[in-house]
């Protein structure tokens, strides 16, 4: 499956700055690392990443806007249309070694998320979306949520929320609720990948609380594209605003947000 310019530039951009991840990754030890927070870290490899990503999008499309994690937004002389990057989503893993990290860009326009691109550099996988045209992996396998129906079955991702966050209490609350009823529920340590899971079936649903534009944007719609639901955990909420999101197959959607629901 062959996408838009827009979205070969984005995979391009990906892939370009995945080589560079990998490059740091086989030596992670040593790299300096500097604490931007309690369970926030930031390497130099995180902003080279990034630099690379924003270079290879400015020089194709200039007139965009940007909001990447790392640096400041910019308002684009197409007020429309924005970039919206993570370079390292999953830097904790990445900086224990752990082989499980992505880079994430998505294309916002008119404040929608028409475009995504989702890279895991280290099992060499591309996931993307554009609107109308479907979820793939690496442009020959179209993706598909789950089918599962039963319950008892089902495998779900989360993120654990980190000491003293606002969130840990409903999170508890929410495994409280969802294990006795399932087959599992995995942290994996990284939103984007947690959601292009779900896209390809291989979770059938994921729910987090208080994430960013640039953790959810592509995997939004991945999972959309791929004929599943995402949506904010309470009504009147918008998903890359408030960034408390539920997404999963449409067998099961309505049950499992129900019990996430229930507990917020």
């Amino acid at each position: 499956m062959q996408g838009s310019a827009n979205l070969n530039v984005m995979i391009k951009a990906a892939r370009k700055a995945g080589r560079s991840l990998i490059k740091d990754f086989g030596e992670v030890e040593n790299l300096q690392v500097s604490a931007k927070g309690p369970g926030d870290f930031v390497s130099r490899a995180d902003r080279r990443a990034e630099e690379i990503v924003r270079e290879e999008l400015t020089a194709a499309r200039p007139n965009y806007g940007w909001l990447g994690e790392e640096s400041a937004p910019v308002e684009g002389k197409d007020p429309t249309r924005r970039w919206v990057v993570d370079p390292l989503d999953g830097t904790t893993n990445f900086l224990h070694g752990m082989p499980h990290w992505a880079v994430t860009i998505a294309l916002e326009h008119k404040g929608e998320i028409v475009s995504g691109v989702i890279h895991d550099p280290v099992k060499d996988e591309t996931f993307w979306a554009e609107k109308g045209t479907g979820a793939w992996l690496d442009g020959k396998t179209r993706l598909r949520v789950s089918g599962r129906t039963s319950m008892i079955e089902t495998v779900y991702a989360t993120g654990l929320p980190f000491a003293g966050s606002k969130y840990l209490p409903a999170t508890l609350r929410d495994l409280g609720r969802i294990l006795p009823v399932c087959a599992g529920v995995r942290r994996w340590g990284s939103a984007a990948l947690d959601l292009a899971y779900v896209a390809a079936g291989r979770y059938d649903g994921y729910w987090e609380r208080g994430l960013h534009p640039w953790d959810i944007g592509a995997g939004i719609l991945l999972v959309r594209e791929a004929g599943g639901f995402a949506e904010p955990i309470r009504e009147g909420q918008t998903l890359l605003e408030d960034g408390h999101v539920v997404a999963g197959s449409a067998a099961i959607f309505e049950r499992f947000a129900k019990i996430i629901r229930t507990t917020d």
